[in-house]
Formats: structure tokens, C-alpha cells, sequence
């Protein structure tokens, strides 16, 4: 995953009104199964999996680019127009409290997609560690608030999701696509959109490797032992841990959940990703582990900001590149196609189309 930009989300207050969702909910229902039908459901989640594609949906379904209540805003829409029995395809998670509902509601939509029970346990897991993985195996200072998972009555998957540093009133977004995850830990997504940091603790990076062996390595030894390399840190070696800390972001993190390290110690984990995927294994544990590794058994993390994407064909001015004239021309003309082909009156048809023509400034 090369990195090609940095976009900017910034948090925007209100609501989308009434009027404008409903037209939305509409207008995606049709989309959806024109794309559906002619491309398949895997395409349409390799394309919610690129942000370029999404960010360009939203501003056809009558969204703003500039806002990261795209986002939210545009997977919501989505589950709600997507229908399951219809579609092959359902749309769970949400923003906030909605987040936590996800397992349950993969399950219901696995049962009327007809999964089997081991496919069900393997998207529940799925969106699990694809939540752990952003939230505490990268380290940025956008904390998730909001998980969107995708999935298809063949077992596919796709994950969008959002953090917000709510010291910046920034968010970052994650995209996850299902074909694309070889390991959970190693550089899995299809894409990060967000402002690039200077400093971010990534340990789904391939430089993290080491390090990633080496946290392992150390909660399958006495939990005593990492309490007193901690405090050994601290003790004896402040001006390495101010370093290492960097920003105000990546502070010393004193809040290790140790029954969670009991339990890992326990259960002897095989490699990093089984050590993440436990309960309470959270940030800090994480951060904990990493900064041992490094200064006492010198396995470095990488600090690689993994973030990917930006605006989506380039900028008018060259920032943060010039104009893919190219690229913009083949995404404006598929989505005209699919608004021309999607079941509306000819008034909303040439609302929308005028939509597109203002975004992009075709003719």
C-alpha cells in the first residue's frame, strides 16, 4: 500500500436533513442494484473499498466532499437501501452505540443470506480484529467511532470505518476489503484515508516485524518481568522514553491492562495476531509491549504513517498532485452511466446528473 497523498476530514456540525436523505436512500437503493446486477456484488465492495470511489458516491448522492460525515453519513444510507433479500448483500455496524451491534447483526444477516455458522464466526472475527487492528495496532490519535461492515451471501467482505482526533476535530477513515487481507496484522488495507501524521506507532507495518515477534516473545514471559522493565524505563531511561514518546499523542502508557496480560500469559500466544485479538489487549498493552521491544530488547516498531489516499484525482493547483484527467474521466463517466441506467423519474435523473457535472466539471 504506497502512499499517494493526505485528505483532510474535518468534523462539520448539523444533521443531513430529511428531504435530502430520503432522496439519498433512494437514489442508493438504485445505484446499488444496477451495480449489482451488471458489475456483481464483489465489484460493488472492491469499489466501497476504494475511497476515491466512495467520496465520489457521496457527492452523487448529494453529500459534501469536504466533510467526514461522508462517512457516516453514506454508510448509513446504504443500510438502509440495501435490502439483503434483494441484493445478496447487507450493510452492518454504524456509528456510536451502533458499532457495538455489529456481531448480532452480521449473524441475523448471515442467516438470511444462508452462511454457514463457520462462515458467520469467520466475518464476526473479521470485523473484530479489523476494529483492534485501527484502534490499537495503529496508533494516530483517531480513536474509532464508527464500523461499517459489509458482507455478500458468498462470504465476501468489506469494512469502513472511522476515527476522530477530537483534539484536531479531524477524522481518519479505513477501508478493509476482504480479498486483500492476507494476515490481519501485516499491512492489510485496501486503503487509510486522512491528514498524514509525523509520527505514528504502526505496528501493521513490515518494518514492525521484529518487533511485532518480540511483544509476543514477552507476554509469554512472567507478567512480574514486564512490570519491572517497565518501571526500569522510567527509572533509569528518561530521555529515551521522552523520544521514543514523540508527540503529545503517543504518552507513556502507565494504564496497561494486566489481568488481560495474565490471560495472555495463560493462553501462550502462537503469533501477534492471536495476541491482539484478545480481550483487553487494548492501545496501551500495545504502545507497552512495543516501547519494551525497542529500548530493552531493541525490536524497533515502525513510526510509518500508513495513511494512503488522498483527494481523489489531484488538485487543481498540483496539491497534493496534478489532475489524473484520465482516471477522473473513467470514474465520472461510470457513474453517469449507472445514474442514467438506475430506475428514476427523468426530474431526479437529471438532478443528480447536474450533481456530478458540479463536482467534477465535465459537461
Amino acid at each position: 500500500m504506497s502512499h499517494t497523498g493526505a485528505a483532510y476530514l474535518p468534523l462539520h456540525g448539523g444533521w443531513a436533513p430529511a428531504w435530502l436523505v430520503k432522496r439519498m436512500k433512494s437514489l442508493a437503493h438504485n445505484i446499488t442494484l444496477v451495480m449489482v446486477e451488471d458489475l456483481g456484488k464483489k465489484e460493488f465492495l472492491k469499489r466501497i473499498s476504494d475511497p476515491c470511489w466512495f467520496q465520489a458516491f457521496g457527492c452523487v448522492l448529494g453529500f459534501d466532499w469536504h466533510s467526514s460525515g461522508v462517512t457516516t453519513v453514506v454508510t448509513a444510507v446504504l443500510k438502509n437501501a440495501v435490502d439483503p433479500s434483494e441484493t445478496g448483500l447487507a450493510v452492518c455496524g454504524g456509528k456510536g452505540a451502533k458499532s457495538k451491534l455489529t456481531p448480532d447483526e452480521i449473524c441475523r444477516a448471515g442467516d438470511m443470506l444462508g452462511l454457514s455458522t463457520r462462515k458467520l464466526d469467520e466475518l464476526v472475527y473479521a470485523s473484530r480484529m479489523g476494529a483492534k487492528v485501527d484502534n490499537a495496532a495503529i496508533q494516530a490519535g483517531y480513536p474509532l467511532y464508527h464500523h461499517s461492515f459489509l458482507l455478500t451471501e458468498d462470504g465476501d467482505w468489506a469494512i469502513v470505518q472511522q476515527g476522530l482526533n477530537t483534539r484536531t476535530r479531524m477524522a481518519r477513515r479505513y477501508h478493509w476489503l476482504s480479498d486483500g487481507v492476507k494476515e490481519f496484522v501485516v499491512e492489510p488495507h485496501n486503503a487509510i484515508v486522512g491528514k498524514k501524521e509525523d509520527r505514528v506507532l504502526n505496528m501493521t507495518a513490515k518494518e514492525s516485524d521484529g518487533c511485532r515477534r518480540s511483544s509476543v516473545d514477552i507476554v509469554k514471559g512472567d507478567p512480574k518481568k514486564i512490570k519491572k522493565d517497565l518501571a526500569f524505563i522510567r527509572e533509569k531511561s528518561q530521555k529515551s522514553l521522552q523520544e521514543w514518546c514523540g508527540q503529545k499523542v503517543l504518552v507513556m502508557p502507565w494504564n496497561i491492562n494486566w489481568k488481560a496480560l495474565e490471560q495472555a500469559y495463560n493462553a501462550q500466544p502462537r503469533n501477534y495476531e492471536e495476541l491482539l485479538s484478545m480481550q483487553g489487549i487494548g492501545p496501551a498493552t500495545v504502545k507497552g509491549l512495543a516501547l519494551i521491544s525497542e529500548l530493552i530488547y531493541d525490536e524497533s516498531p515502525s513510526w510509518r504513517d500508513p495513511v494512503k489516499y488522498s483527494f481523489a484525482f489531484g488538485g487543481k493547483d498540483g496539491v497534493p498532485f496534478p489532475i489524473r484527467r484520465k482516471e477522473m474521466d473513467e470514474a465520472t463517466e461510470f457513474l453517469r452511466v449507472a445514474i442514467m441506467n438506475a430506475k428514476l423519474d427523468g426530474k431526479e435523473r437529471m438532478a443528480v446528473l447536474r450533481r456530478l457535472k458540479e463536482f467534477t466539471g465535465n459537461d
